[in-house]
């Protein structure tokens, strides 16, 4: 059986879905969907009847490409009001041979979970600190090694109910089962993580159309987080408000025409368009980057002091993403303000090379190695749906010529 996942991750903006395959640790997209958030903000369902709508799109969009129903997904969730607690459990390990094996780490795992989360808080994830064994023995992967006792220390991620059972209910009326959750921050870190992160303090920024999530990760377990209610969206007001025009229209401006620096802004190069009056401006481009600099230059500099406020440790890296990050020029406002620490996410995969997919394509990363880690195979599509998808196209032979087509072919 193959390792086919599909992520779900709902935004102010855009709603994301992906489909990716895993094999020997490499991840390749098969299908992706966006549409835009309608019924949605910051996260949160605000008007389930337009929210459905928009989700039903999303996924039928997907299920015409791979010509099955997509009916399970891992999904992204808001951080806001967010706690992460530390807690041990441990489990006895009866069997004749005394070897740990992956339901033995589940069964301890479960343990840290009891009793630890109050009735208006929801899990979100449970992170391994370390693995002890017979109180004495710390490795880093107990599978396949004696013991009588396994005891994990970990960090609890919970989040208030309301945070996630809108959404659940709303899937849930449209068919669609949650397999597991993760937050935004967690699965950022997992999409541009690299080999030197691993045993370091990171910081994840990653700014949406609304909100600007930060969290800290510690040795790849995430220990913090807050939401700073700024992002794209006041952009997006901004250059409304100088030049007398419609959100849609300054939004445009803002992913067309303005850089994110004003020094390699055109004093020159204009752009013309109606104000809300119906008069005809000429914009500068050196002037609409000004506006877009000084904003950006803000969102950076509140997560610099936000990353301080969570964290007393020594941050190694702090990664940037979120769809705001595109705008050209967007780099060298980061070198500015935060300086060399910064790594800015650069997604390579085909089909979804933007950083407003970093948390759907992250999300699948962590899933997959916290669900192969208990010796369980990753997939939200069960056997009988992968055969029926690879099964011979009419029109393209074959789910690779499929795909290629998808992208390809608009």
């Amino acid at each position: 059986m193959k390792q086919i996942i599909t992520s779900l991750d709902i935004g102010s903006d855009k709603i994301k879905l992906v489909v990716s395959e895993a094999y020997d640790n490499d991840f390749f997209v098969l299908a992706c969907s966006e549409v835009s958030s309608k019924g949605i903000k910051k996260g949160f369902v605000v008007n389930p009847d337009e929210a459905v709508i928009s989700i039903k799109e999303c996924f039928k969009r997907i299920n015409d490409v791979l010509g099955i129903k997509i009916d399970n997904v891992i999904l992204t969730v808001p951080s806001d009001l967010s706690d992460f607690i530390k807690s041990e459990g441990y489990t006895s390990i009866n069997r004749e041979e005394n070897v740990v094996n992956g339901e033995d780490i589940i069964r301890a795992l479960q343990a840290c979970v009891y009793n630890k989360v109050s009735s208006n808080k929801e899990l979100v994830n449970i992170m391994p600190l370390d693995y002890i064994l017979d109180d004495k023995n710390v490795v880093l992967d107990p599978k396949n090694k004696k013991a009588t006792k396994l005891t994990i220390n970990s960090v609890l991620g919970l989040v208030p109910k309301k945070n996630i059972y809108g959404i659940f209910a709303l899937l849930d009326s449209i068919g669609i089962k949650v397999t597991d959750i993760c937050f935004g921050g967690l699965a950022d870190y997992y999409e541009f993580r690299k080999k030197g992160m691993i045993d370091s303090e990171v910081a994840v920024v990653n700014i949406g159309k609304d909100k600007t999530e930060v969290s800290i990760i510690s040795n790849g377990v995430l220990i913090g987080n807050d939401v700073l209610n700024v992002g794209g969206r006041n952009i997006d007001r901004d250059i409304s408000y100088v030049y007398d025009i419609s959100s849609k229209e300054s939004s445009k401006l803002k992913e067309k025409f303005a850089l994110a620096h004003k020094k390699h802004a055109s004093t020159s190069e204009t752009y013309e368009c109606l104000t809300k009056n119906g008069e005809t401006i000429k914009i500068n481009q050196y002037e609409i980057s000004e506006v877009v600099y000084e904003r950006i230059k803000e969102i950076l500099e509140l997560s610099k002091k936000q990353i301080n406020i969570l964290t007393k440790k020594e941050i190694s890296y702090i990664i940037i993403t979120g769809g705001v990050t595109e705008i050209e020029g967007f780099s060298e406002v980061v070198d500015e303000v935060i300086g060399k620490k910064a790594v800015l996410g650069n997604i390579t995969e085909l089909g979804v090379r933007n950083n407003k997919f970093s948390s759907a394509l992250g999300i699948t990363k962590y899933y997959v190695e916290k669900i192969n880690f208990r010796n369980k195979i990753a997939s939200t599509i069960s056997e009988e749906k992968q055969e029926e998808m690879f099964q011979v196209k009419k029109k393209y032979g074959s789910i690779l010529g499929k795909v290629y087509g998808y992208f390809f072919d608009n």
